[in-house]
């Protein structure tokens, strides 16, 4: 690897209006290109939109499906990659020539490549399915990136995985934070109120962002992906209104050793900005139990314990969707 300025991206989009989101994704490609910025990671469906899509019916999702990489979204990446020479991703719904339907995340290189990673576990969407593939790619200069999609990063397997195939920076876009969580202690719901008066007190909202249902449900995981595997850790997110629910933001950067580089908590879109010390990669402390692992002792992970379920059925009962 080799040192690199990168950003990531919260950012609130706008429910189904895929050229005011793309324009909004444009104003910040070129800031960040401004500020010599050569990776910038937007959050998970920002071009399509995100929680609104658990109501929609097939036809309506599949209107706001494309190809990738020869659809126009991805292509307005790569043009954008291209123009600015950094590497921008960004997430929407894929649809394959057979119809399949998926929750994508495009990652356009200026050298004209363009790399595709289908969440693992996806659930929003009855008609969006889960991809079955593990994505990382090299770039010019030789850093090796990976990607996983929220939820997919909740399965501690996926991040040493992606790790064991080099992967030395993890894209992890998400949509998360201030959602209706069963599980005690784990996010909860934002006052949607606080949200609309962001602006007259932004204090209020920020310390939601801040406490246990943004940033320190975060601090309880997140960390551990970047410090046990090894990897500099790209958080991106959704922020704001997202059709009921709140989305926290907290966009931030974490190193190898699970250190927060830069974060923010505003309520607001916003871009973080650090530059990766390739030097920190060194020695440090996932690289090294990763290379005392013993495999000869895991095949259990290999077998099912019979209590495995679809991260629909688990994360988004259907039968308790809103009309």
């Amino acid at each position: 690897m080799n040192n690199m300025r990168v950003a990531a991206m919260q950012m609130q989009h706008a429910p189904g209006e895929k050229e005011t989101n793309l324009g909004k994704i444009e104003d910040f490609v070129r800031r960040a290109a401004k500020q010599k910025v050569e990776l910038i990671s937007f959050p998970e469906m920002c071009i399509t939109g995100y929680w609104h899509l658990r109501r929609l019916p097939e036809d309506q999702i599949r209107s706001l499906a494309e190809p990738v990489p020869n659809g126009p979204s991805s292509r307005r990446l790569q043009q954008l990659a291209a123009e600015c020479n950094l590497i921008v991703g960004a997430g929407l719904i894929e649809e394959t020539p057979d119809g399949t339907m998926y929750n994508a995340y495009v990652v356009a290189l200026p050298d004209g490549r363009t790399f595709c990673h289908r969440k693992i576990h996806s659930f929003i969407s009855e008609y969006i399915d889960s991809g079955s593939e593990y994505t990382v790619f090299d770039l010019a200069n030789g850093t090796r990136i990976g990607v996983l999609t929220c939820y997919d990063n909740n399965i501690i397997e996926n991040a040493r995985i992606t790790a064991l195939m080099g992967a030395e920076v993890l894209l992890a876009p998400h949509q998360t934070g201030g959602c209706d969580s069963k599980s005690p202690g784990a996010m909860g719901l934002i006052d949607v109120e606080l949200w609309e008066n962001r602006h007259e007190n932004p204090e209020a909202i920020e310390a939601e962002f801040r406490g246990p249902k943004g940033r320190g449900w975060l601090m309880r995981w997140l960390p551990s992906r970047a410090h046990d595997n090894g990897m500099f850790l790209i958080f991106s997110n959704g922020v704001g209104y997202d059709d009921g629910e709140v989305r926290t933001g907290n966009a931030m950067i974490l190193d190898p050793y699970g250190e927060i580089l830069v974060e923010t908590w505003r309520a607001d879109d916003e871009m973080v900005i650090s530059d990766l010390d390739a030097g920190r990669l060194e020695r440090c402390t996932g690289q090294r139990w990763m290379q005392t692992r013993r495999p000869e002792l895991y095949s259990p992970l290999l077998q099912s314990t019979g209590k495995e379920r679809s991260t629909r059925t688990v994360r988004f009962d259907m039968a308790d969707m809103p009309d």
